[in-house]
């Protein structure tokens, strides 16, 4: 295959060969082909060139195959067929027998509550396809969609360009989290009590801004900067620090650690959305679709059901 391509042999020439030999004709084939005859034969003699070999030998009006012409002719036109169906009628994704492989991207703060529930539904009706989770966030969701590293995400975004289709899912907002054994929080705080304390945030450039600070709402008292939401509970737990989360980052964390509290944020943040992001290229990508619809689905039942809790 590296020496066809060192004779700069066009896979192209050889559709025009297997059309000149079915019809037996340049002028048929160039029918087929709609291409003017002069162009057929052009094409002929360059195949014939990069072959090294004559193809075809002039029988009375007509072509007829030398032999080896008819043992390209017999290698090439099963190839040509087959990649031609796979163009023009590829085959439907079946989520029972597809062995795909999807690459997701989840923020940190999606990963623990919406990677299991997803797993579960494909263990039933995908049994084959398999997962490769990437950690993305607002910052760096539009690279790793660019460059291919992910497929799908499901996280927070900025401006995104029309190249990458965005489906809204769910709404989330921010609470404070802490440990009432060593902070003393109003049920309702004003900025005053919030500000009174020392705060962990998470950073996603690694410094001491956090949301409060690129919503200018104020600058806390940071005495810890972490890069994810993974820990933060622990580290909330058993200090005087406070933690200003997702909600349902929040509810993770006090179903692990009951001794923890949540009360309001004492200024208006506004609620965010957590969006499905894919590149429009992969719109048609029906195994995509099959994950994607379930990936929706979960989160908004799962945000169905935060809704009907009793606070």
């Amino acid at each position: 295959m590296q020496d066809a391509y060192g004779r700069d042999l066009d896979l192209n020439l050889l559709r025009v060969f297997v059309v000149v030999a079915e019809e037996g004709s340049v002028t048929r084939a160039a029918g087929r082909l709609y291409l003017t005859q002069p162009a057929v034969s052009a094409a002929l003699g360059r195949l014939n060139t990069a072959i090294g070999a004559p193809l075809f030998v002039r029988r009375g009006r007509g072509l007829e195959l030398t032999p080896r012409g008819a043992t390209l002719f017999d290698a090439a036109r099963p190839h040509l067929r087959a990649l031609l169906e796979a163009a023009l009628d590829p085959p439907g994704f079946d989520p029972k027998t597809s062995e795909r492989v999807v690459r997701l991207g989840l923020s940190d703060a999606m990963e623990g509550w919406l990677l299991p529930p997803l797993l579960r539904a494909l263990a039933e009706h995908a049994p084959r396809m398999r997962v490769v989770v990437s950690p993305v966030q607002f910052r760096t969701v539009l690279h790793a969609l660019t460059l291919g590293r992910v497929e799908l995400a499901f996280t927070v975004a900025d401006e995104l360009p029309s190249s990458i289709r965005r489906e809204p899912t769910i709404g989330e907002g921010f609470v404070c989290l802490f440990d009432p054994r060593h902070v003393r929080m109003p049920r309702a705080p004003k900025p005053a009590d919030y500000f009174a304390h020392g705060h962990v945030i998470v950073s996603y450039n690694g410094d001491l801004r956090g949301v409060i600070e690129d919503f200018g709402l104020g600058t806390r008292d940071v005495r810890c900067s972490v890069s994810t939401f993974s820990h933060i509970g622990a580290i909330v737990h058993g200090s005087a620090l406070v933690a200003t989360v997702p909600s349902r980052i929040a509810e993770r964390e006090r179903a692990l650690r009951p001794e923890l509290r949540t009360a309001p944020l004492p200024f208006e943040t506004g609620e965010g959305t957590v969006d499905l992001l894919w590149p429009a290229a992969l719109d048609g990508d029906e195994a995509l679709t099959f994950v994607r619809e379930h990936l929706a689905r979960i989160a908004r039942a799962t945000g169905a059901k935060r809704q009907r809790k009793p606070r």
